[in-house]
């Protein structure tokens, strides 16, 4: 098992009211899984998206990751499981400007202390999977906005991590850029990694294998494709 969360509540405190984001939820996902969260705003998918990526922490309950319980590391080891195991990629790509396609994607390897020549080989690895072996050198301006998204799926996929989490990854395309882009997903897919995709869309939820519907804070609905 990948991810095991078991019994989970988020509550924020907002003065003295208390606001629940997420009630009782019950939820496994397996190893190589597509799946796609879904609701309108204010469900909880932010919510349970930020704890999934151990950027938060349940207020109660438990969030295995491949056997840990994430509640018991503290923010050194939490930190290192993000940079390891969690790749990001964001509806607004978050790319250094100053940074060409290469240095960017090099960030994560940066982080987790890989030796220069070691980074550079991977990165380059990297940004040929997603089709980008010939912008290396470009830097965010001077790329279109779906090869800026290749470039931060090139970057989320550099570490090999456990999970690629995509937060509205088509929001700032177009129709046609965005399904190129979930093609993509799909492909890596394919390879063997697990995708978890946050989306309000149903048509970019189409795209995963399982769909996961959040409201009010609880699981409505959890339907596998034939």
């Amino acid at each position: 098992m990948l991810i095991e969360i078991k019994n989970m509540v988020k509550n924020y405190e907002i003065g003295d009211i208390l606001i629940p984001a997420l009630k009782d939820i019950n939820l496994n996902i397996e190893f190589n899984e597509y799946v796609a969260i879904m609701g309108p705003s204010g469900s909880g998918k932010s919510t349970l998206m930020n704890i999934l990526g151990c950027l938060d922490t349940p207020s109660t309950g438990h969030y295995f990751f491949r056997g840990t319980d994430v509640s018991t590391l503290d923010d050194d080891a939490l930190s290192a499981m993000r940079n390891r195991e969690i790749g990001f990629i964001f509806q607004n790509f978050n790319l250094l400007p100053r940074l060409n396609s290469l240095q960017n994607v090099e960030l994560p390897l940066i982080y987790a202390g890989t030796p220069p020549p070691e980074r550079r080989e991977r990165a380059e690895q990297a940004l040929e999977r997603v089709g980008l072996s010939d912008r290396m050198s470009h830097k965010p301006s001077e790329l279109s906005g779906g090869q800026r998204q290749r470039v931060a799926i090139a970057r989320a996929l550099v570490t090999n991590p456990g999970i690629l989490l995509a937060d509205e990854p088509t929001g700032a395309l177009d129709t046609r850029t965005g399904e190129d882009i979930m093609a993509l997903f799909q492909a890596i897919h394919n390879e063997g990694n697990t995708i978890i995709i946050i989306t309000h869309e149903q048509d970019i939820a189409n795209h995963a294998a399982r769909n996961i519907y959040l409201r009010d804070g609880e699981i409505h609905s959890d339907r596998i494709k034939n």
